[in-house]
């Protein structure tokens, strides 16, 4: 069956978004193309009740041209929602009035339970949300969504008026705001979410998960001030005590200098004070140690419900269909990457215990062999960097930022010189990290060299690990010559972490053991 390719607009106070993506009948959810355009539908709105003339023109233009490329993009089902803004200003309904009709789109205004609701949604798609507790925060321009969610499973879900733009005018209006100005505003944050955020704290709560554009803003930024590139930020983190710096600096300057910080989103300067105040506040009194960005937010949650996906997919599910729709975008059928995934978990088995790697490893060695050749789409030569920065910068859903790093560079070194443990990338990672990194390496360049024609020769491995050998036995249904060649040349890294004598043999009569010795070249 083919794929169905939905969208989804959300009409928010500060921006409007639209994600377009291709819906597979086995349920996979790929991505095809986002688009944003700032708007600031809420200036104003929420201390005069009314949304802003300019605000509106440029909101109906802005989905006008949305749905002209809905079009353009095939899309065969689109639905449209509008937020806080819209739903509290006196002129709203008029407004949605106008919408439906200059672009033929029924626009529903939704309830803030209902935003709070689909919020979660997407959150639990993208990053599984097992385990726990997690609170997720989403800071639009007129509201905040604050849910609590244990396990996969909400503990609670409300929606607050305490979004960014609302709360900029009505207790920051001076450039930059004042300390009188601020404690007023944490008095109201106190009021309004402290019992909230105590009891997340009570519950245990071990990070926090942005879902917005303003409070992923804050990580960017954080991730900026310590050197860090801000690349893709799903998945990213920032600590509370990172926050509360990048607090205390948004409100020491005036937006002509903030606009200068490392990673600040220019068209984000006026509401970024309140937004490291709130950010600040929820770390602080909820005990949350860091918080995290969720690419996925109200849109996504509005597709997934178009697209009828069912509403707690396992989360091994989940992470599964992400890889196999990469894998399928970019390397087809992917008939090697499926085989080297198969030997690698066998491989994996056989030395994962002797190689000290995390039980979680064999899980990402099998995502990293079904991705390692994505990077022929790009270039031949060079396709382990073109995996790599592919693995890291796809919607992996499911994956912390971690994972997907630890799969990256798995993948950059399956071929050629493995880095070394001084290479910038390895370096940045914690020693036990940059083990498994280099673990999962010697697995996927053995495995990899074991289909060296692309024919599936070798049908499996047996592997008997000793105190000063591993023995792979290598089952082939015809002569694996080249399979056996190519493993001699890749075997080295293996043996080198094992500090083990390697035998490869092979079940066909006439061929002879290769032995190899650790740092063998």
């Amino acid at each position: 069956m083919r794929a169905v390719r939905l969208a989804a607009i959300d009409v928010g106070s500060n921006s409007v978004h639209m994600v377009v993506a291709d819906v597979h009948s086995d349920g996979r959810i790929e991505v095809v193309d986002r688009v944003k355009e700032m708007v600031r539908l809420g200036r104003r709105t929420f201390t005069t009740g009314r949304l802003p003339s300019e605000g509106a023109e440029l909101a109906v233009r802005a989905v006008k041209t949305f749905s002209r490329l809905a079009r353009a993009r095939r899309v065969e089902r689109i639905r449209a929602v509008a937020t806080s803004a819209v739903r509290e200003a006196r002129n709203g309904a008029a407004f949605v009035h106008r919408l439906r009709e200059e672009t033929g789109l029924p626009v529903k205004v939704i309830s803030g339970a209902e935003e709070a609701r689909l919020i979660f949604r997407a959150a639990h798609h993208a990053l599984g949300l097992a385990g726990g507790p997690h609170l997720l925060l989403d800071v639009g321009g007129g509201s905040v969504e604050l849910v609590l969610v244990h396990e996969g499973k909400p503990l609670w879900l409300r929606s607050l008026p305490l979004g960014a733009a609302r709360l900029t005018e009505r207790f920051l209006p001076s450039d930059p705001p004042t300390m009188r100005q601020v404690q007023r505003l944490e008095k109201h944050l106190a009021r309004e979410i402290g019992g909230l955020l105590v009891s997340a704290r009570h519950a245990g709560v071990l990070r926090a998960v942005g879902t917005s554009g303003t409070v992923n803003g804050l990580v960017a930024m954080a991730r900026a001030a310590r050197g860090d590139e801000v690349g893709r930020l799903h998945g990213a983190a920032a600590t509370a005590a990172e926050i509360g710096r990048l607090r205390r600096r948004l409100l020491s300057l005036p937006a002509s200098k903030r606009a200068e910080l490392p990673g600040i989103d220019a068209k984000r300067v006026d509401l970024m004070p309140a937004a490291g105040v709130l950010a600040d506040f929820v770390l602080s009194r909820s005990g949350a140690p860091a918080l995290v960005a969720c690419g996925w937010a109200l849109r996504e949650g509005v597709l997934l419900e178009l697209a009828g996906a069912p509403q707690a997919a396992r989360r091994d599910t989940q992470r599964r269909r992400s890889v196999e729709a990469l894998a399928a975008r970019f390397a087809g059928a992917n008939r090697h990457g499926r085989q080297v995934a198969r030997l690698a978990l066998t491989l994996f088995d056989g030395v994962g215990e002797a190689l000290a790697l995390p039980a979680v490893a064999r899980e990402l060695v099998e995502y990293a062999a079904l991705l390692h050749d994505i990077g022929h789409a790009i270039d031949h030569d060079r396709h382990q960097h073109h995996s790599c920065y592919l693995v890291r910068n796809a919607e992996l859903v499911g994956f912390d930022r971690l994972e997907v790093e630890i799969v990256a560079q798995a993948v950059r070194g399956h071929r050629k010189q493995m880095p070394k443990l001084g290479d910038p990338e390895l370096r940045a990672l914690a020693g036990t990290v940059r083990h498994t990194v280099r673990g999962l390496a010697a697995i996927l360049r053995l495995a990899d060299a074991l289909d060296r024609t692309h024919f599936g020769v070798v049908r499996g491995v047996e592997v008997a690990v000793t105190a000063h050998r591993v023995t792979i036995d290598v089952d082939a249904g015809e002569n694996p010559e080249l399979e056996l060649w190519a493993a001699e040349r890749r075997v080295d890294l293996l043996s080198r972490i094992l500090d083990r004598h390697i035998v490869l043999r092979c079940r066909r009569a006439a061929a002879r053991p290769i032995r190899l010795r650790a740092g063998a070249p």
